[in-house]
């Protein structure tokens, strides 16, 4: 049985991803903080674990690699992430810097570390980062520094590590799901959130070894650093 570890899986995009990999016959190792209160995902159908992980925790995430030790993990999804304040020049909040970080940058960097192990006995061997095009440089727009600045270096962990991992037959890809209707996309946003997932799922069965170190949006095309 293909297996997959979720972080952020109690709503938005985790929570689809959850469904849509358990419907399909995964086992589903689908993380969040307080799975009590993740009423939804504990109600998912199909082979699914949920467990407590609070990313940002170094001692919890180790606690979860051992706890997983031995097992194969096919796909690695660091899903979780945080916008932090919607504001733009002038009005920065330099506290919030720090916070979006650990969740954003350093959380996906600590997960890759943890499990790598894990992914590398596995047969697919991917270890995906849900980032943004907002991270992309050479896309970018105004406004939103925080967020911004945490994707783009998600986006420079995301590379780096394919090239570190690529003897262990990791690859290594980024992706932007769209400007979707969650939480943090709010209620203009243009993509619903099966949408999206749909064509992520699309995307990540079909890549191979020559996409390892690639930013890729949900429809498919790749997107510039």
């Amino acid at each position: 049985m293909p297996t997959i570890l979720i972080t952020g899986a109690n709503r938005g995009i985790g929570l689809e991803l959850t469904r849509s990999f358990a419907k399909d016959g995964w086992r589903v190792h689908a993380c969040c903080r307080d799975p009590e209160r993740a009423k939804e995902l504990r109600a998912v159908d199909g082979t699914v674990v949920v467990h407590p992980l609070d990313v940002t925790d170094g001692a919890a995430v180790a606690g979860l690699a051992r706890d997983l030790k031995g097992e194969a993990l096919d796909i690695l999804f660091n899903n979780a992430g945080v916008y932090g304040p919607r504001t733009g020049f002038g009005k920065t909040d330099y506290d919030a810097w720090q916070p979006v970080f650990s969740i954003n940058v350093f959380a996906p960097l600590r997960m890759a570390e943890s499990f790598a192990a894990h992914v590398a006995r596995s047969d697919r061997k991917l270890i995906l980062n849900m980032s943004s095009v907002m991270g992309s440089i050479a896309e970018g727009g105004s406004g939103s520094y925080i967020y911004r600045s945490s994707k783009a270096a998600l986006n420079m962990i995301s590379k780096t590590l394919s090239v570190d991992l690529a003897g262990q037959g990791i690859a290594v890809v980024a992706f932007h799901p769209g400007w979707v209707q969650t939480d943090m996309g709010g209620e203009q946003a243009t993509v619903e959130v099966r949408d999206s997932v749909r064509g992520l799922r699309q995307v990540i069965d079909g890549l191979t070894a020559k996409d390892n170190g690639g930013f890729f949006a949900y429809d498919g095309h790749k997107l510039p650093w």
